[in-house]
């Protein structure tokens, strides 16, 4: 058994790793290194920080945030469905509708629920 098959992956890996720590290594040692106050201060929301880290935060920011992953998923899942329907006929065209079918009927609920008005 040849691991020649298996050349193209590790190429990838490779080149993949390459383009993701070569500009974070080359702005590290020749970047300019002047730290100052204004750099250093908080950026994420624009004021300093007035209440503890581990407060709670309101269930909405994460319904939002399952939104999005369902939505997304459903995107994802399309793609290689559409390429590939030729080859997997009426069945898996059918598959596809019951799938869609599901998630809409989830988008609708969520919608009559109120989760998608924000105040």
């Amino acid at each position: 058994m040849s691991l020649e098959p298996y050349l193209p992956v590790l190429l990838f890996i490779l080149v993949g790793i390459a383009v993701g720590v070569g500009p974070m290594l080359l702005g590290a040692l020749i970047g300019p290194h002047r730290p100052d106050a204004q750099k250093l201060s908080p950026y994420e929301c624009g004021f300093e920080a007035f209440e503890d880290a581990r407060m709670q935060f309101d269930v909405r920011y994460y319904l939002v945030a399952i939104l999005f992953i369902l939505f997304d998923l459903e995107i994802a899942f399309l793609f290689p469905w559409a390429v590939s329907l030729k080859e997997i006929g009426f069945f898996g065209f059918m598959a596809m509708m019951v799938f869609l079918a599901i998630l809409v009927l989830g988008f609708i609920y969520e919608w009559m629920k109120g989760a998608l008005d924000w105040e």
